[in-house]
Formats: C-alpha cells, structure tokens, sequence
C-alpha cells in the first residue's frame, strides 16, 4: 500500500490557476466596477469583448480543471480509505493468526491486543476490572508463548510483520 502525494508540478500547476482565476476576478470586479460608476472605458488598450471573451474563457477552463482534480482527490482518498479498511482487517487477521498459533486464552488475547494498543498494567486492570497481578500474570504467560521478552518485543514481532514483504506467519 502506498500513499500517494500529489507532484510538485501538478501543485505549481494549481497554484497558477489560482493566480489565474484571481486576475479574471480582478478583471471583472474592475469591468462591472467601471460600468456601474461609467468611469473610464475599462482596459482601453485592447477591445473590451475580446478581453472579456479570454477572460471568460480562462474561468471556464479553470472551472472543468478543478471539477476533474476534485473527481480525482476524491477517488483517491476513497482509494486510500479501502487500503486502510483492508489494512486494518489484515492486522486483526494477523493477530488472531498468531493468538492461535501460540494458543492463547480468550482472557490472554484481550490482555495481549490491550497491551498492543500501548495501555498500562494499572490500566488493564481497570479496563478489565481485575487485579494488576493478575494482568501482570497474563502479559508474562504471554510473552512466554510468544518467545519474547517483552512488550516491546511483542509489538516489534508485529510490525516486523506488517512490514515484511512474506507470509504472514513465519517460523520463529
């Protein structure tokens, strides 16, 4: 799963259209401003329709250029919001994997996941509503069956995993 920015070059890119669609509205707060208040002939150098018609024609460009990269971030990002669900189930999966592989107890599968997600011994046992021994226990058994050591260990093991390009289980 990679995460996609998008280049610099097509951010220049909208940043122009930007200054461009600023100098249109320039244009033409200056054209209706010298209409209403019949002030000098608006940009007298070059005939005011053909000034008015590329300007017209600048927005309108700009307008369909913004409706595609908008179509475009948005299928992106729901893109991107799919890889994250499949991602997601691909850790819980990888978990349970692993949970059944070193037999773990249903109480020893929640003290596991609660210790994955960084809580504390203290909280666990709330969590829980049991005793910090009894948790402490529970993480020991653990990382028994795990081969490791501790709980840095225990998450290590699943990032290690999650980063690899092989199977999800592989002999330890």
């Amino acid at each position: 799963m990679s995460i996609s920015v998008l280049p610099i070059r097509r951010v220049n890119l909208l940043w122009g259209l930007l200054l461009l669609q600023s100098i249109c509205a320039v244009f033409f707060i200056y054209d209706v401003l010298s209409d209403r208040f019949s002030v000098m002939q608006a940009w007298p150098m070059v005939e005011n329709l053909t000034l008015e018609t590329l300007v017209v024609s600048a927005l309108v460009f700009g307008l369909i250029f913004t409706i595609l990269e908008i179509r475009q971030v948005l299928g992106r990002q729901k893109r991107m919001e799919q890889q994250l669900r499949a991602a997601s189930g691909a850790f819980s999966q990888l978990l349970e994997e692993y949970f059944d592989q070193w037999s773990l107890t249903p109480s020893e599968q929640e003290v596991a996941l609660l210790s994955i997600k960084g809580l504390s011994i203290a909280e666990m046992a709330r969590v829980r509503n049991t005793k910090e021994g009894t948790i402490k226990a529970q993480c020991n058994a653990i990382y028994r069956k795990a081969d490791v050591n501790s709980r840095t260990q225990l998450l290590s093991l699943f990032i290690e995993e999650l980063l690899s390009d092989s199977a999800p289980l592989t002999e330890r």
